[in-house]
């Protein structure tokens, strides 16, 4: 483990410690716990963004190509013609 000191203003500190001793922890190890799970959430919300970017479900443009409208993105006789003929289709 490694010491750190922090400064809090009069009020945080005395919430701090109120909150502490609630959980029947010190000061040290309350604020500890606060930033594992602060760097912990963190790090879900990292990971499930390069998740979400490097799947196929991420509609990617070239800079200064157009949006799809509404419409295009939701015409199912344009998605089936580009999927071609399905098992079963003569």
């Amino acid at each position: 483990m490694k010491n750190i000191t922090i400064t809090l203003d009069a009020d945080t500190a005395r919430r701090t410690r109120v909150r502490a001793a609630q959980r029947n922890m010190s000061v040290s190890r309350y604020v500890g716990e606060l930033l594992r799970k602060d760097i912990a959430e963190s790090s879900e919300y990292e990971d499930a963004m390069k998740r979400y970017f490097s799947s196929n479900l991420v509609i990617r443009r070239q800079p200064g190509e157009r949006r799809p409208t509404r419409d295009e993105l939701h015409d199912r006789a344009a998605l089936r013609a580009d999927a071609g003929p399905r098992k079963g289709d003569a």
